[in-house]
């Protein structure tokens, strides 16, 4: 299919070094960037298709991202050198001093995405791994691929087909997808998107994550995430997330003699009292009582 990106892009204080180069395929842009960004420049980028931004140097002390309103207070994280962002979803971001740097944009019309993935992974599977961001700081297996789609895009030797199956194998080693084979429950999550719903309240242990976030986390809305997750696991989404936080809390407490007041902090419960009694609704014994007995053993 004929296709032309469209992003919103608005940018201060960074230029390119050398002129972009660009090579248009079957549903794909892909655009090699060489440039700087001056401390205290800031972008903001928003399409209405998925598009993959692969740095070819660490910028993650360099350059902040985020999601929200581009004030970055708060919730503000380091850039990873490749970033997957699904179709409409905003991001802004800011460096935190001079820097150059070079990176490839993987610009994919949402149809030809789908197009790719669904016979491997299933409809469904490849509509929820298209809204899931992905965000990865170890780049090695994806690397040479995006080498040589550089190569290809810089100075075209081969048929098109060759750059789009590359933009393929780097798609298909970014994004989450389940494994080939992976049960899931009738009508409910997939077992990788309970992998990454663990993976993110573990990331995020020092607050409780709504329902919202952790329905957009795979793909899908409050109300029928609500609905699958009991399905799948019994129990509501921060009746599970509890359990989870009161697992992380026996780890801390076998690691040591870490004060229950230190532990309530770093798992985002209010005050040790409010651990004290979340711990003892799920395990059925206080924290300390816990302690002691697994100490005795």
């Amino acid at each position: 299919m004929g296709y032309l990106h469209s992003m919103t892009c608005r940018t201060e204080g960074i230029r390119p070094l050398v002129p972009v180069r660009w090579r248009g395929l079957d549903g794909l842009v892909s655009v090699f960037w060489e440039a700087e960004g001056r401390n205290g420049a800031h972008g903001y980028y928003v399409s209405p298709d998925p598009r993959i931004v692969f740095f070819f140097n660490d910028v993650s002390s360099h350059i902040l991202m985020s999601n929200r309103d581009g004030t970055m207070a708060g919730h503000a994280r380091p850039m990873t050198r490749a970033v997957y962002v699904p179709a409409g979803v905003p991001l802004w971001t800011s460096f935190t001093a001079d820097h150059r740097f070079s990176h490839l944009d993987v610009h994919i019309h949402r149809d030809r995405l789908l197009r790719f993935l669904t016979p491997s992974v299933g409809a469904s599977a490849a509509l929820a791994a298209m809204k899931h961001p992905v965000e990865i700081q170890d780049v090695a297996a994806i690397e040479a691929l995006a080498r040589l789609l550089v190569e290809e895009v810089s100075h075209p030797l081969r048929h098109a087909v060759y750059a789009e199956s590359l933009v393929g194998s780097i798609v298909a080693g970014l994004l989450d997808l389940p494994p080939e084979g992976a049960p899931r429950a009738a009508g409910g999550l997939t077992a990788a998107q309970m992998r990454r719903l663990t993976r993110h309240v573990a990331a995020h242990g020092d607050r409780r994550l709504s329902v919202g976030e952790m329905a957009a986390m795979v793909g899908l809305s409050e109300s029928w995430f609500s609905a699958v997750f009991r399905k799948t696991t019994g129990k509501t989404p921060l009746q599970w997330q509890t359990e989870q936080r009161i697992d992380a809390a026996r780890r801390l407490l076998l690691e040591g003699d870490l004060p229950l007041a230190d532990i309530a902090a770093r798992l985002g419960f209010s005050d040790q009292a409010h651990l004290t009694k979340t711990f003892r609704r799920v395990a059925g014994e206080t924290p300390a009582a816990w302690r002691r007995q697994q100490q005795a053993h």
